[in-house]
């Protein structure tokens, strides 16, 4: 199936999307939404302008047929933020047959050249959540933009370039922060004129977060200072080497280490994904085996601050104490009562 759009802003897209599709459009406070017929999919397609100049589009849905949306316009295009949270999605230039895969926690920065347009492509039968973030550029210049200072001289020209006079493309990770914004902006918290406020706040801390991942990536040597999917993916790594070794007494320094990580970014990923440190989650398992054991095995206690890699009994007493409210005496005992 083939979608032309061949109008700007994000609600004229919508409407040629809407009229493709033959779908009927919602309209709530400037946020249209087209609800995919049954025939051609689940789902949902939704965006919205503001007058700054950005606009925002989110495709969130399972086409039942290979999708392409061809977006040609006799005019210039938008600077566009696009991100995949859900399956893949391809984006290529209306000018040449290469296809960028845009996979899940990955993100693109495109701008054509000229008129040139761009083409976005949904597999048949994959569930897929983009979202775009689009930037017409004559009209964000008129904001207070203070010249774009202290912006990475490649996305301040890009920025400048309002006439479109360079083709670019970037493709980065996904920032998990994005990955957040996205779930928020789902959300149907407010209604009206708060929700219209509250999607174009998220939109500019949508753009801040992609413009310092940009230069995050951007840095060379230095290590990254944004979380992404990568990052939650070596926290995992080390949950699953915590559980498997509770005997041991492991550094936080020997884990990031051996995940391939450093210190901080392992404690930050933590906190993201546990709201715990690292060694304040390795406690905890601690506890719940120990706790385990005291109820299910004929381990006295300390044996089981042996196995637990606890060198003080006093101390696994306050701790298990402070976690479940009894010391741990008070298992042993449920334990002999239900043995009797």
């Amino acid at each position: 199936m083939r979608i032309d759009v061949k109008t700007l802003p994000v609600e004229e897209i919508i409407q040629d999307i809407s009229e493709s599709l033959d779908a009927p459009i919602q309209n709530g406070s400037g946020e249209h939404t087209i609800q995919l017929p049954e025939h051609i999919g689940e789902g949902y397609i939704r965006g919205i302008s503001f007058d700054s100049g950005m606009g925002f589009i989110t495709y969130n849905c399972k086409f039942y047929e290979d999708v392409k949306i061809c977006f040609a316009l006799n005019t210039v295009h938008p600077l566009k933020f696009i991100f995949c949270s859900t399956g893949t999605a391809g984006h290529s230039f209306q000018d040449t047959e290469k296809v960028n895969d845009i996979k899940a926690y990955q993100n693109i920065i495109v701008s054509s050249s000229g008129y040139n347009g761009h083409v976005l492509y949904f597999k048949a039968n994959e569930a897929t959540h983009v979202s775009s973030l689009e930037i017409i550029r004559s009209v964000f210049a008129h904001r207070r933009n203070y010249d774009f200072k202290d912006l990475d001289p490649t996305l301040k020209e890009l920025f400048q370039d309002a006439v479109s006079e360079k083709q670019f493309f970037y493709q980065g990770n996904y920032s998990i922060k994005a990955a957040d914004i996205m779930n928020e902006i789902n959300t149907k918290d407010f209604s009206g004129f708060l929700r219209s406020l509250y999607l174009e706040a998220k939109a500019f801390q949508m753009l801040v977060i992609q413009i310092s991942q940009y230069e995050d990536d951007e840095s060379g040597d230095k290590l990254p200072q944004i979380l992404r999917q990568s990052d939650i993916e070596k926290v995992d790594y080390v949950v699953k080497r915590i559980q498997g070794d509770l005997g041991s007494n492991l550094t936080v320094e020997a884990l990031a280490k051996e995940a391939g990580t450093n210190v901080n970014k392992l404690q930050e990923g933590f906190k993201y994904v546990y709201d715990l440190t690292v060694n304040k989650y390795m406690q905890h398992k601690k506890l719940e085996a120990a706790k385990e054991m005291l109820m299910t095995t004929e381990k006295n206690i300390s044996e089981i601050v042996t196995s637990i890699g606890l060198n003080n009994r006093s101390y696994f007493s306050k701790i298990f104490k402070e976690k479940y409210g009894v010391n741990p005496k008070y298992f042993l005992k449920t334990r002999k009562m239900q043995d009797d």
